[in-house]
């Protein structure tokens, strides 16, 4: 039976990635340090739920992979062939606010992982990179060809560091890699900070909604069971170690794809759809544009869908009200 090691299992992705993976009877070894970025209590929740749903299947450590005796010591014994790593400190606008937690995860935490996958020489490792990588590009949609050396925060300097380190790793060690560019994830059991969650929350309060460039903001909103199918599609396919060019230009076995919804949409019509979806008026607050933000993004996801055949299914009007049923029955309203 495959088994893969999920890092960042208690967060959004990390816990759809493994249900995923469990629903189709693969084992997953599970680690996350549950840091106080965001109630925890979220956290241990969707935890309970994988255990609930799948049992013996899945396997959790409470680890800190930025610590690498810690995480040597965890996993002595514990044997897996793939590594799907999601784990970071998220969020662009924090990482103005307290850079060093970005320092420890992001990068020592990222070369941890790639020590740990060539000291294991797992068959694949696909690891989480971000759009934000692509910083104050004018030319939309982005591509994985686009140059992404002019980052606008913190945040996005890290994951493009991540994508630099893979890249050494597999021309070093022909380790298989592919890094994922994911575009403004959100659904069912999504993070807090993310403007999803703000907004919704507000609005079921009656209270003013942040909005930001006075909302002037497009976004490649990506409902997560396209991000899920994007994930497993790349998971199932490591890159061959052929010396020919790969999607992000790599000749050694190395891959870089976007993950998005392959448009980009107006922050005032997702806001319509939320009131639609809640039933309550949004009372916004214009804000000037945030450090660290930029105003549009959008995918040209061209290389997934040519290599493996990948294609987004749900809009906006679909996730929207998806994430709102949810959220709803979460809370109790």
């Amino acid at each position: 039976m495959p088994t893969t090691l999920v890092t960042g299992v208690a967060g959004f992705i990390g816990m759809s990635v493994a249900d995923a993976l469990m629903a189709r009877g693969e084992r997953v070894i599970g680690i996350d340090v549950i840091n106080a970025y965001y109630d925890p209590a979220l956290k241990h929740a969707r935890l309970a739920r994988l255990t609930e749903r799948h049992g013996d299947l899945f396997t959790f450590f409470r680890v800190d992979f930025a610590d690498a005796a810690a995480l040597r010591a965890a996993l002595d014994g514990v044997t897996f062939e793939r590594i799907v790593h999601l784990g970071a400190q998220a969020g662009v606008r924090y990482s103005i606010e307290n850079p060093e937690a970005y320092g420890q995860s992001n990068l020592i935490g990222h070369l941890n992982m790639l020590e740990l996958a060539r000291a294991r020489r797992v068959a694949h490792c696909v690891y989480a990179s971000s759009s934000s990588v692509y910083g104050g590009n004018s030319s939309v949609p982005f591509r994985v060809e686009d140059r992404v050396d002019r980052p606008v925060s913190l945040y996005a300097a890290t994951k493009r560091a991540n994508e630099v380190m893979s890249e050494s790793y597999a021309h070093l060690y022909r380790l298989p890699l592919t890094g994922l560019r994911f575009f403004t994830v959100y659904g069912p059991w999504g993070r807090p900070d993310m403007m999803m969650w703000i907004f919704t929350k507000a609005m079921f309060a009656g209270e003013p909604i942040p909005v930001f460039n006075d909302g002037k903001m497009e976004r490649d909103f990506t409902f997560i069971d396209d991000i899920v199918a994007g994930v497993l599609a790349v998971h199932d396919n490591p890159p061959p170690d052929d010396g020919l060019e790969k999607a992000g230009g790599s000749v050694a076995p190395h891959r870089l794809y976007n993950i998005g919804n392959n448009r980009s949409e107006p922050l005032g019509r997702v806001i319509e759809l939320l009131e639609t979806a809640t039933g309550r008026p949004a009372v916004r607050h214009n804000l000037p544009i945030q450090p660290g933000d930029v105003v549009r993004t959008a995918a040209d996801i061209d290389a997934i869908a040519g290599d493996l055949g990948y294609r987004p299914t749900t809009s906006i009007d679909v996730g929207v009200p998806k994430f709102v049923d949810w959220y709803r029955e979460y809370h109790g309203i």
